[in-house]
């Protein structure tokens, strides 16, 4: 049956640590995920045509990435929901133009966790963006962005293999940078 467990799992060591690094977002292409190659663990080990992404650094911790699984044995249904929440520190208009830009597509999304695992939600749909600006009332409070993102997937994030991050066949990382 193609629902069948394959294997169990060990403890693993303590050796890995929460917390995102980086996340990059390409604009929405409606044929990404059928022109993906998975590797045999299920990892996205080549793409049909590169993909252009935009980095965003990441630093504190205030920035997530979750996915909950939701089944129902009545409906016969399992999806994934794939969350996020990051913070972008300081205001200033081209960042804003982005951010408004941002919220009106449904771009995929890849995130770089600090074990060097980079991940991609919104495969097949792309996620939605939600964006708050917030300066505090206080002088050491934020000045900057609440972004949080949500996607509905058949699958949970993929993994993408390291070695086609950056790369003219992969999701090539676009230099284009606002340096607020």
């Amino acid at each position: 049956m193609a629902c069948d467990i394959t294997s169990g799992r060990t403890e693993a060591c303590k050796e890995s640590v929460g917390g995102l690094r980086n996340i990059y977002i390409a604009n929405y292409t409606a044929d990404m995920f059928d022109g993906l190659t998975l590797g045999t663990d299920e990892e996205i080990t080549a793409l049909a045509s590169a993909v252009d992404t935009f980095k965003f650094e990441l630093r504190g911790d205030n920035n997530t990435f979750e996915e909950t699984n939701e089944s129902s044995r009545d409906n016969g249904t399992s999806f994934w929901t794939q969350s996020g929440s990051i913070v972008l520190k300081k205001q200033d208009k081209a960042t804003q133009k982005e951010l408004k830009l941002l919220s009106y597509g449904r771009p995929h999304v890849i995130i770089e966790d600090y074990n060097g695992n980079f991940r991609l939600a919104g495969a097949q749909n792309g996620v939605e963006f939600s964006v708050s600006t917030s300066t505090g009332g206080a002088m050491g409070d934020l000045n900057g962005y609440n972004i949080t993102f949500e996607g509905k997937e058949t699958t949970p994030a993929l993994f993408v293999d390291s070695a086609i991050m950056d790369d003219v066949a992969g999701f090539t990382i676009n230099s284009s940078v606002i340096n607020p």
